[in-house]
């Protein structure tokens, strides 16, 4: 503490103070038997004020209460801006505010898209690598990506197919709106409220609208890690609006055995051989044919069985996943992911690059700059929910069972050094979707549209080249 000492010395008054702890200076005044050794005492504090420029920087100006110079120190304490990721978190604003210059928005579904379009400008002759397909590309980003991923390559790709480049941010990512969709939902509106916007059948509905948008009767649909999940649905909701697809990076669980016709249909003929010798035999045998009998009812038994086991299971699945509903739009998850994404989010975007020395501050601004919106936390917690929780899909196959029936041109592209989806999951891939094209470009990671950008775009050039012909074809058969 601070030692004050004042003392009367020929009617004179001297005031000592330490240096030490300058917001404690004259922090009320001292009662003296004379009002005017008062007033000099207030006056000698605050000529020792001027006298040290950091005491004013430090302390609030004299009052007659000791209250304000506490407050400073609060200030630094309750002030301090929460910072996640390197993004202040105190003012948030609206995506659309935070738009580029080549930012566009449109409504689908009560959402505001954010999307980009990157139109190839046809020059007065065709160059030789101009309009190989003229099919608009639509782009897809995966998660913890947007349309801020696909910028380097928007240009060279509508150079390549002489045609339009599309690329939109899926809800919960990028610039598009964030909807607080659990607070528009009850029981009383379960049958009548909208379709969930963070759920897949709302990105494949918007990738669907966006084809129309481009006023095209088939696109190509490019979508990296889980936005091939996103392409591969679309296409089997609509395969006659999908030309090709190419999947970056797939993060798609490969089957571990390829389907094949060949094996199942022998396994057939062997049942019904079988099938036949047991029915000649049983003729001869009364017994066998009892105990064939027998047989039969004890299997209807554990078929009920069965089904009651079954009802009950999809009685606790449903509660299972209630229950796990409630837990992800809890305030406690919140609070995880916003903690998740402050301790791993930078590191995870170094860690998708091969050469982590290329992530530049460009880069990782890229990447934070969603963080910036308004209601990011909830709308990314609104997307795991739907993820996981997704029960739209269950009256349908699991994707990894219907590989086998793609029958559009399908390329395939990973790096070699990928750490987030290894490519040896995507050589697996590439078996299980018949007439697949499979490229690994190598000392590439998990972005090969942004790391190796050159080689990405040789890769589908040759693809579109094989796939839809030479531009002199095109030409020919335009003319007759």
């Amino acid at each position: 503490m601070r030692s004050v000492g004042v003392s009367r010395f020929e009617g004179k008054l001297n005031l000592v103070l330490s240096p030490h702890f300058p917001q404690y200076r004259c922090r009320k005044s001292i009662n003296f038997c004379s009002q005017k050794k008062k007033l000099n005492l207030k006056i000698q504090g605050s000529r020792l004020l001027k006298s040290q420029p950091h005491a004013a920087s430090s302390s609030s100006p004299l009052t007659s209460s000791g209250a304000q110079y506490s407050e400073p120190l609060l200030d630094t304490n309750t002030n301090r801006k929460k910072r996640i990721a390197g993004i202040d978190q105190d003012e948030l604003l609206d995506p659309s505010l935070l738009a580029d210059p080549d930012s566009c928005f449109c409504e689908f579904q009560g959402v505001q898209i954010h999307h980009k379009i990157y139109e190839f400008q046809a020059p007065n002759s065709l160059h030789k690598n101009h309009t190989l397909s003229q099919l608009p590309l639509i782009l897809l980003h995966g998660f913890g990506a947007s349309v801020f991923s696909w910028n380097r390559v928007m240009k060279p790709l509508a150079e390549l197919t002489g045609s339009k480049v599309l690329a939109f941010d899926r809800p919960a990512f990028g610039l598009t709106s964030r909807l607080n969709f659990s607070s528009h939902s009850s029981p009383a509106t379960e049958n009548r409220r909208p379709l969930n916007p963070y759920s897949m059948a709302f990105s494949v509905l918007a990738t669907l609208y966006f084809i129309d948008f481009l006023a095209a009767e088939k696109a190509i649909l490019v979508g990296h890690s889980a936005g091939s999940l996103t392409a591969l649905n679309s296409y089997f909701e609509a395969p006659e609006r999908v030309a090709a697809l190419i999947l970056i990076a797939p993060a798609i669980l490969a089957p571990l055995f390829v389907h094949k016709a060949v094996e199942g249909n022998q396994l057939g003929r062997e049942n019904r051989m079988e099938k036949d010798s047991s029915d000649s035999s049983s003729l001869r045998n009364p017994f066998l044919k009892l105990s064939k009998i027998l047989l039969k009812f004890a299997k209807h038994v554990a078929q009920a069985i069965m089904q009651m086991v079954k009802g009950m299971a999809v009685m606790l699945n449903s509660l299972y996943k209630k229950l796990l509903s409630a837990i992800l739009r809890s305030a406690f998850a919140v609070m995880l992911v916003r903690m998740v994404i402050d301790k791993f989010g930078i590191a995870a975007i170094r860690n998708a690059w091969y050469n982590s020395s290329q992530v530049t501050e460009h880069i990782l601004y890229g990447y934070t700059k969603p963080l910036r919106t308004k209601g990011w936390d909830r709308a990314l917690v609104e997307y795991t929910a739907a993820m996981l929780t997704d029960t739209e899909t269950e009256s349908k196959p699991p994707l990894e069972k219907r590989l086998h029936e793609i029958s559009c041109p399908v390329l395939i592209v990973t790096g070699d050094s990928d750490r987030i989806v290894p490519s040896w999951n995507a050589q697996r891939l590439a078996q299980a979707i018949p007439g697949s094209h499979l490229e690994v470009i190598k000392h590439c990671g998990h972005l090969p549209h942004e790391e190796k950008v050159e080689d990405f775009v040789s890769v589908v050039e040759k693809f579109v080249q094989r796939v839809f012909g030479e531009p002199e074809k095109q030409c020919l058969e335009a003319v007759t």
